[in-house]
């Protein structure tokens, strides 16, 4: 499965499929804008780096990076994919009940991890542990009633996700998403943890059918729509929901 999930995230920002490869990209680089506006640092920790596309973006921003993960496979291929790097720590570590050193990060980033943690609000009380002082934490998780999460789970049923692979034509799998937060939910447990919003934003409008079998048309669309409803009650249905916070004084 690590495998994978591995082959599944260096394809995802390529995709042949308009809609899939915009929906990764978009938070892609909102991601990377936020990190190069927090300025030189001298320490960044990413937790779960994944394929590492945000590591080289972090070393240019901080002197040290230190990539964590619960799993050592992701830690050796991250290591080995951008050995040509100094500066570079690789740490295996629970975020949930992380063992590094608190107030050690001046930027921390989290893309894409707590969906995957049981306990969220235990991951985020440790990340706000390991802030320094004037410390930023990037932070994006799927939003749960988004389209796109509950096609999923149709998606992936038995005979159906032979028909979506060969739809596609490339690398489909579970993403193992077990804990899917509201906007609702997840600043709920954000204010638990002692942090404040900075900025927010949400992105990735995904329809079915539309994104599968209309190509680029349908992205103009997808778009366009996601832009007439962010920031209104109906953008629950993007698909991502990201933040810039920081730590209550």
């Amino acid at each position: 499965m690590t495998e994978s999930l591995l082959r599944l995230q260096e394809i995802l920002y390529t995709s042949k499929n308009p809609t899939r490869r915009y929906l990764h990209c978009a938070r892609r680089d909102w991601i990377s804008r936020s990190i190069q506006a927090a300025g030189q640092l001298k320490t960044a920790l990413e937790v779960g780096p994944g394929a590492g596309v945000y590591l080289p973006i972090l070393k240019k921003q901080a002197e040290q990076v230190t990539a964590s993960d619960i799993e050592p496979r992701y830690l050796d291929y991250v290591k080995e994919k951008w050995s040509h790097l100094a500066g570079l720590v690789y740490v295996i570590d629970d975020i949930s009940h992380s063992s590094q050193a608190a107030h050690s990060f001046k930027l921390i980033l989290c893309t894409e991890v707590i969906e995957h943690i049981a306990d969220s609000q235990a991951a985020l009380h440790s990340l706000k542990k390991l802030l320094a002082d004037q410390g930023r934490l990037i932070l994006s998780t799927p939003q749960r009633y988004s389209p796109l999460e509950l096609t999923a789970k149709i998606a992936f049923l038995p005979g159906i996700i032979q028909i979506v692979r060969k739809i596609y034509d490339e690398e489909i799998i579970e993403a193992g998403h077990i804990n899917l937060l509201t906007e609702k939910q997840l600043k709920q447990q954000l204010k638990n943890a002692g942090f404040l919003i900075e900025t927010q934003y949400k992105c990735g409008l995904y329809i079915p059918f539309l994104a599968e079998f209309t190509g680029n048309f349908g992205l103009k669309l997808e778009r366009y729509l996601e832009d007439k409803i962010r920031g209104t009650r109906f953008d629950f249905l993007l698909w991502t929901q990201c933040y810039v916070l920081r730590a209550k004084k």
